[in-house]
């Protein structure tokens, strides 16, 4: 007691002491999310990019393609973004092109099959590459994957031909 009162601290006291306890408790959980992150990494990936990078998967293919037909469905093209490799159903992840079954103009009939001839040409010019993505199967169980030779997307080449475009979620008219 000074002057016959209680003894004070001053609010400087006060205000650091909550600043380091503060300090304290944010460095806690700085060195507690670090070593998460750190023993996670021993278990798998831990952001969106590396998940896609682990779920990526890439197969090089070369086989003789034909059209599709009324037989058994090996190596074949079945439309502009579709095709069947070994057995399995393809479909090419990155573009959208003309429907042929059923068409909605002639238009996108012409267009369609200007598409399925360009693809065999495109398949069956030597070896490619399959690149599967974070999602391996669309809704109809074809594999989605992008097709791309020498490190450029033979859908890249049938956009910039004309014969498909960048696929951007649900499919619209060629017939405008």
């Amino acid at each position: 007691m000074r002057n016959g009162g209680p003894v004070r601290r001053p609010t400087v006291y006060k205000a650091s002491a909550a600043i380091g306890r503060r300090l304290t408790i944010a460095t806690i959980l700085v060195v507690g999310i670090a070593l998460a992150v750190f023993y996670r990494r021993d278990e798998g990936p831990t952001s969106v990019s590396a998940s896609r990078a682990a779920a990526t998967s890439v197969q090089t293919f070369s086989a003789r393609f034909s059209i599709c037909g009324g037989g058994p469905r090996i190596d074949c093209v079945v439309d502009g973004d579709t095709f069947w490799i070994g057995g399995e159903k393809v479909r090419i992840a990155d573009i959208d092109a003309p429907e042929i079954s059923p068409p909605r103009c002639q238009h996108e009939a012409d267009l369609g099959e200007a598409a399925k001839q360009r693809l065999l040409v495109l398949l069956n010019v030597g070896p490619f590459t399959l690149i599967a993505d974070a999602r391996d199967r669309d809704r109809f169980g074809r594999k989605l994957r992008t097709v791309s030779r020498g490190g450029r997307s033979i859908g890249d080449t049938l956009i910039a031909e004309g014969l498909a475009r960048r696929w951007g979620g649900p499919r619209r008219s060629w017939c405008d």
